[in-house]
């Protein structure tokens, strides 16, 4: 993995080779984008369909297109998808003043690399961007080994400031002891900085996002660099990818030597390449009979989940799914989306949430790469597995696609530790189900909320903002904030944390029901502190009752009640399954007249049968019905009001 056998020499030739081997691709391609509509014929239709679906969590008018649709050269389709792209990537160059601080931030992380050797002598330049807290990536070219990087440095802030003088360098050594991967044939290099949290910070970093759609023929790319090993600069506009191959992207733009292992950002300032080589491309005077070529982000994370890394290293590897964190300074304050905000060229407050203000709280802030979602785990309680529950064939047709899924059944939305399936009728979840671990919970402190629609599924099949403006209603979590909060690291904890903020997880709720603590908010409290000690885990299945009578607010059917199955194992292995249920009728009723004529204490709390559930839902639990502690007393009453947790059968 650390060869230095595979030099800079060895890279221009092969991506040379690429380039010569890609003319006629090339050129068809090209051809393809001056025509009217090419953008959406100028690369495969499943890309373009992922772009413009990635595209949504960027402007919130962007609706999905079919890729069988654009495959068949469907009229409707291609008209649809060609004025997606048109109106957003093939723009006139008026972008708004919001592209100008997404790279700001993004440029504060990249820095120029000052490779050394043995006596310190300088060796060359390359260029590296900080990609985690602590990890730099630049190519395999630049940091060949773990012993160049260690007498190697990176250097922020060469830079000239608005006021054309220098900004003050910060250098720091690279710490190859700590960490160090790299690769020639992907030539990428990814080493620790020696440098502590409060040192780096200011710089913030640029995540690897994994997710495919970030770029597709026709797209246009920004490299921030230090061409020569000068100043940073940046190559902006008329810089356009010209072709995607399986590890690699082309693009024209340019780069000199010392742009080596700069990133390559989308215009949303998604990295979406690592620059690494131009070659010669004859033929191509419209950009200067030069091509660039970097290598997929998406590679280069798929080589990384393939290594085996110590305990300690893994930790930094988990760390690159980590939300980005940047240099404090006031916030943007940018209200929610209007008709007139759809137009900006990416979703600003996204930007914003990655710059608190000192000691501010911090916004949530949702992963938009939901390839690394695994979700909801069957086999998480030990010795026993317990499937995600089962719909009628009645509700199937009623369940919601997830567009990215690879696997059946198709309709499984899967969060960090949780799952959802939502209806696409109601725009509710038919259920979530989370996996709770009390031995390794993090104790995160509630952000200011922020919540997100699923780009996995269709805008119209999903309950947004609407809803909930100007009046009493709360967006109620079904899977509660700190249930997925867990795992090695805060930072795991906190991905599962913010994936509760998705609108397929929340349920109109009375502000008074929501926020008043009842029996219903401590349930899987009590049952995580009453399990076995020695495997305090616990599997949750929340959801709504959908009832064909629920009554309408606003063209929404409010749910009236809402229930839980919890499921436990208890010493000497007994699965334990108990199920709940909460009336919230008296809240719901009357929604449209004034506040005080609401009944806000009709709500209550009962124990009933997991059959009961079944019945209520059209879902089935599997054997946990079976191990339903009531299922086992010779009577049984429907529903059991708890008065208190102490009345729980367990």
């Amino acid at each position: 993995m650390d060869s230095t056998t595979y030099g800079p020499s060895d890279q221009q030739d092969a991506a040379a080779q690429r380039a010569d081997d890609r003319i006629d691709t090339r050129r068809a391609k090209i051809a393809l984008l001056r025509e009217p509509g090419g953008l959406a014929r100028a690369d495969e239709p499943g890309r373009v369909a992922t772009r413009i679906d990635r595209l949504g969590r960027y402007y919130p008018d962007v609706r999905p297109v079919s890729p069988a649709a654009i495959a068949a050269g469907d009229p409707a389709a291609m008209r649809a998808a060609s004025a997606i792209l048109e109106r957003i990537i093939a723009t006139d160059d008026l972008l708004g003043v919001g592209y100008l601080e997404g790279g700001v931030t993004a440029a504060s992380a990249v820095g120029r690399v000052s490779i050394r050797d043995a006596r310190g002598r300088l060796a060359g330049y390359g260029t590296g961007s900080l990609v985690s807290p602590e990890l730099l990536l630049t190519n395999h070219h630049v940091l060949p080994n773990a012993e160049v990087a260690g007498f190697s440095a990176i250097e922020f802030n060469y830079q000239d400031g608005v006021d054309g003088l220098p900004v003050p360098v910060r250098a720091f050594r690279l710490d190859p002891d700590r960490f160090f991967v790299a690769d020639p044939g992907l030539d990428f290099a990814l080493v620790a900085v020696k440098a502590d949290a409060a040192d780096l910070g200011p710089f913030g970093y640029n995540r690897l996002i994994g997710a495919e759609g970030k770029a597709i023929v026709g797209d246009f790319v920004t490299i921030i660099q230090h061409p020569q090993g000068e100043k940073k600069k940046i190559a902006l506009r008329e810089n356009r990818v010209v072709d995607v191959l399986d590890l690699f992207l082309h693009y024209e733009t340019d780069t000199e030597p010392g742009s080596s292992g700069s990133p390559v950002f989308n215009d949303q300032w998604e990295i979406v390449a690592l620059h690494h080589a131009s070659v010669p491309a004859d033929g191509h005077a419209e950009f200067g009979d030069f091509l660039n070529e970097g290598i997929r982000v998406s590679k280069l994370l798929e080589f990384l989940r393939g290594q085996r890394f110590s305990p300690d290293r893994q930790v930094l590897v988990d760390r690159l799914s980590t939300r980005p964190e940047r240099c404090p300074r006031p916030p943007v304050d940018v209200p929610a989306a209007t008709p007139q905000s759809l137009t900006m060229p990416f979703d600003i407050r996204l930007r914003a949430e990655a710059v608190p203000a000192a000691g501010a709280p911090e916004s949530i802030r949702i992963d938009p790469d939901y390839s690394n979602r695994e979700g909801y785990d069957p086999d998480f309680l030990p010795g026993h597995r317990v499937p995600l529950p089962t719909l009628s064939d009645a509700l199937v047709p009623l369940a919601a696609t997830n567009r990215q899924a690879t696997g059946e059944p198709r309709y499984v939305l899967p969060y960090h530790h949780f799952s959802v399936v939502l209806n696409k009728n109601r725009g509710l979840a038919f259920f979530t189900a989370v996996n709770i671990d009390g031995g390794t919970s993090q104790p995160l402190r509630r952000e200011a909320d922020r919540w997100s629609l699923d780009p996995r599924v269709e805008v119209s099949e999903q309950i947004g903002e609407e809803i909930y403006r100007d009046n009493p209603l709360d967006r109620g979590h079904l899977v509660r904030r700190l249930d997925p909060a867990w795992g090695a690291t805060a930072a795991i904890a906190q991905l599962g944390n913010d994936d509760t903020f998705h609108f397929t997880n929340c349920s109109p709720q009375h502000k008074d029901f929501n926020q008043n603590r009842t029996t219903w908010a401590g349930l899987e409290d009590y049952v995580l502190e009453n399990a076995d000690k020695e495997n305090i885990k616990v599997t949750v299945v929340t959801g709504p009752v959908l009832a064909e009578d629920d009554d309408r607010y606003r063209g929404v059917r409010l749910p009236r009640q809402f229930w839980k199955v919890v499921a436990t194992v208890h010493a000497a292995g007994r699965l334990s399954a108990t199920a709940y249920l909460l009336s919230q009728e008296e809240l719901i009723h009357g929604l449209e007249v004034a506040p005080a004529e609401f009944d806000y204490g009709a709500y209550r709390t009962y124990q009933v049968p997991v059959r009961r559930i079944e019945k209520l839902t059209g879902l089935s639990f599997g054997d946990l019905t079976a191990a339903d502690p009531l299922a086992g007393l010779e009577s049984t009453a429907e529903a059991t009001e708890l008065r208190t947790l102490a009345d729980i059968v367990l």
